[in-house]
């Protein structure tokens, strides 16, 4: 007999479960004054859809590695943070990192090789300590191995 009124009394727990999910607010806009996202410009081409190797993936032109690599002068450091390659098929520049909360033209110097590439610094929604994600082509152009964790210092311009 309990059995049959457990059976009953559930899908009226899950109803009503799902009513109350109705008003969080989950689809309210962020308050004035909090970062939103915005759309990445499309000026960068996407790998091809059978891509396997590291020249496929990397789809930057050997100007664009000559103007990512150009050292600009100053520039705030942010700090220094623990980066691995993030998503291979993204292309572009790019460092996504707690260290920022909007997205900022910024480089970042392998604390490795010296070597310094200018990205688009991309918040990410982590504590300060986190680590980040960087680009293929940046990792490339910095001189370090593909796999592994890379310590780099972060400027923003």
């Amino acid at each position: 007999m309990r059995v049959l009124y457990l059976c009953l009394l559930a899908p009226l727990l899950l109803t009503a479960c799902a009513e109350l999910g109705a008003d969080s607010g989950g689809n309210a806009s962020p308050p004035d004054g909090m970062a939103r996202p915005e759309a990445r410009p499309d000026n960068a081409e996407a790998p091809p859809a059978g891509a396997n190797t590291v020249e496929e993936f990397d789809t930057t032109t050997a100007e664009e590695r000559a103007a990512a690599t150009a050292r600009p002068a100053g520039g705030a450091k942010l700090g220094r943070s623990v980066a691995t390659l993030g998503n291979p098929a993204d292309p572009g520049f790019w460092l996504e990192t707690p260290l920022v909360d909007a997205v900022a033209p910024g480089r970042v110097v392998s604390v490795a090789t010296g070597k310094s590439v200018q990205v688009e610094l991309r918040p990410i929604d982590a504590a300060a300590g986190a680590g980040s994600r960087i680009s293929l082509p940046a990792l490339r152009l910095l001189g370090v191995g593909l796999a592994g964790l890379h310590e780099v210092d972060v400027f923003r311009q």
